[in-house]
C-alpha cells in the first residue's frame, strides 16, 4: 500500500513541477536527446507554443486538481484509509480503457508496461477492498 502511495505522490509531484514550469518541454526534449522535428516532441512543442493565457490558466487549474487528487490518494493509502482504496481503484480503472485504446494504435514496451502496472494496482486495490468488505460481512 505504501508503494502505491509513493507512486501516486510522485505522479502528483511531476504534474505540479510541470505546471509550475520548472520542467519545460524544451528541457525535456533536450535532456532526453529527442529530435524536436520528430512527431511526438513536435506535437508537444507546438501545443506549448499555441497556448493562450486562458488555456494556460485552465491547464494550471487542471494540473492542480489532478495533483490534489493524487496527493489525497497517496495520503489515504499511506494511512490505510478505505476511501483511498476506492479512489485509487476507480481512478486507476478509468485509465485502463484509454491504455488499451492506445495499444490498438501501436504497441510499445512503455505502453504495455503502463497498462500492466495500472492493471496490477487496480487489481491489488480491488482485492483489498473485497477483503475489507468480507471482514465486515463476517461480523
Amino acid at each position: 500500500m505504501k508503494t502505491i502511495a509513493i507512486f501516486e505522490a510522485l505522479k502528483g509531484s511531476i504534474v505540479l513541477l510541470a505546471a509550475a514550469g520548472l520542467i519545460s518541454l524544451e528541457e525535456i526534449v533536450r535532456h532526453f536527446h529527442l529530435n524536436p522535428a520528430n512527431r511526438y516532441p513536435r506535437i508537444f512543442l507546438d501545443a506549448a507554443a499555441s497556448l493562450t493565457s486562458g488555456k494556460l490558466w485552465l491547464l494550471a487549474g487542471g494540473a492542480f486538481l489532478y495533483a490534489t487528487i493524487r496527493f489525497a490518494e497517496a495520503y489515504g493509502l499511506w494511512n490505510e484509509r478505505a476511501w483511498a482504496e476506492w479512489l485509487g481503484a476507480i481512478s486507476g480503472g478509468i485509465y485502463v480503457p484509454i491504455e488499451v485504446f492506445e495499444l490498438m494504435h501501436g504497441v510499445s514496451v512503455l505502453k504495455v508496461s503502463l497498462l500492466l502496472l495500472n492493471i496490477g494496482i487496480v487489481a491489488f486495490l480491488g482485492r483489498t477492498i473485497y477483503r475489507g468488505a468480507a471482514i465486515y460481512r463476517k461480523r
